[in-house]
């Protein structure tokens, strides 16, 4: 069977190890160093924002920009109901309500043509979250948001290096935020990102994430933050893994295209759409969705891959059915067909920018095996 086949593993053969070495000689590891800053600048810059704060994790990216933006309690945030806890818990901690949308089947992406449906009084702002590999469709979500005065906070964690009709993710919220998880196409081990055009609300987002302390009586807090700052150990590998963005992206697509290829033809096999009218697919995993003609669903399929030693992860399962929502009052009686299907028919692949041609080969084989025997 050969070795097992993680389902990520980082490319990090550029300039980790020399700036991580940089940081321990001059002794500068904390969050005070220069490469934070420069991190942060440079980041900025490529997704074509004016200001850039670097934190611990895309979570805390998150919870910063709700709290940032001002949200609280009687306010509702509507978001997709398929994506990460993370969006959701964001906006349950602040005190406001999420309203959620189903997906649609074929981008996976949030169903823009629920959102305005969902829309009240009491609406105040929609989190857009870009899912796997292609962007949400976000010139009506804009349009809906400047008619409706709403605020949008764009979750682009997955999507470094993609674009939407041209222009960057991670340049279309009041606030964008990004993670840089192990799995992410520039990772930092643990971190995330914060991008803006307001210095106000980019200086507000560095004061939450700093615990709010203030700069003339430093232990004297007149609002509650949080310790999520980055580290310059993690900045120096984060700019590092920046510098290989765009050969990231290429790699990634060239895998996504190759998987395609590899696995035509296997019956009950729905794979990602590799491009739509705004985007081309960046492949950020491999997810693959099972007809529901087979007679087992995703669990099972990740059951048989693993013992051929092959790893994956199951697609987000949804947000209106998550027992620490559903047991709080949130989200009753609400039913969303095409996110509950792909939690449970839905995996994704082995897709780490390590992975190599030969191990693809091996995974498509074992896909071929699992699905048809």
């Amino acid at each position: 069977m050969g070795d097992f086949i993680a389902v990520n593993e980082p490319l990090l053969d550029g300039n980790e190890k020399r700036y991580l070495m940089e940081c321990i000689e001059t002794g500068w590891i904390s969050s005070e160093g220069p490469f934070v800053k420069e991190f942060e600048e440079r980041f900025a810059r490529r997704v074509g924002r004016e200001c850039g704060i670097a934190v611990a994790n895309g979570s805390g990216a998150l919870d910063i920009a709700v709290k940032a933006l001002r949200l609280g309690p009687g306010d509702e945030v509507i978001l997709p109901t398929f994506t990460i806890i993370s969006c959701a818990a964001s906006i349950v901690r602040s005190g406001a309500t999420p309203v959620v949308v189903d997906a649609d089947p074929v981008t996976w992406n949030m169903d823009v043509g629920q959102v305005e449906a969902r829309i009240t009084p009491a609406t105040k702002a929609i989190m857009v979250v870009h899912i796997y590999g292609l962007p949400v469709d976000m010139d009506p979500l804009l349009e809906l948001a400047r008619r409706h005065g709403l605020k949008v906070i764009e979750d682009a964690a997955e999507m470094h290096g993609q674009t939407y009709r041209g222009r960057p993710c991670g340049s279309f919220g009041d606030i964008s935020t990004f993670s840089f998880y192990p799995n992410k196409h520039v990772t930092t081990g643990e971190g995330g990102m914060l991008v803006c055009d307001d210095p106000g609300l980019a200086e507000r987002c560095r004061s939450l994430r700093n615990l709010c302390f203030q700069p003339s009586r430093r232990f004297v807090h007149e609002e509650l933050g949080w310790n999520y700052r980055m580290t310059n150990l993690q900045a120096a590998l984060g700019l590092a893994q920046l510098e290989r963005l765009d050969e990231f992206v290429e790699k990634k697509r060239a895998m996504g295209r190759r998987y395609r290829e590899l696995l035509a033809g296997i019956p009950g096999l729905q794979m990602p759409a590799g491009d739509c009218d705004f985007a081309d697919n960046i492949f950020w995993v491999f997810g693959v969705v099972l007809d529901d003609e087979l007679p087992f669903d995703a669990q099972e399929a990740m059951r048989r891959l693993s013992a051929l030693g092959i790893g994956t992860r199951p697609f987000f399962w949804p947000m209106h059915e998550q027992p620490v929502f559903t047991g709080g009052g949130l989200f009753a009686g609400e039913r969303h067909p095409v996110a509950e299907r792909l939690a449970r028919r839905g995996f994704y692949l082995p897709s780490g920018l390590a992975l190599t041609g030969d191990q693809q080969a091996r995974v498509a084989a074992a896909v071929r095996e699992a699905v048809c025997r």
